[in-house]
């Protein structure tokens, strides 16, 4: 397995350190998990392009009307984890 340096600042590593948490199984989950939402991001983007070749770039009606859905979703959700 390869090694590989990593530098934190010191109050992470002492905060690491002080709950006794295991530094190289955390960095490969969060690196799997950055990976992950990576290879979603591309997938999605990758959909979006096709499904605009297939039916055409929204309206900037439609876009308005969607990006207004979207900000209500979101506003909902961060007053639900308040």
């Amino acid at each position: 397995m390869p090694r590989l340096q990593v530098y934190l600042p010191d109050e992470l590593h002492d905060e690491l350190k002080r709950r006794g948490l295991p530094a190289s199984e955390l960095l490969q989950i969060a690196l799997r998990a950055e990976l992950e939402r990576q290879d979603a991001l591309d997938e999605t983007a990758r959909y979006l392009e096709e499904l605009a070749a297939e039916v055409g770039e929204p309206s900037q009606r439609v876009q308005s009307s969607a990006d207004a859905i979207a900000r209500r979703i979101r506003e909902r959700s961060l007053q639900q984890v308040s």
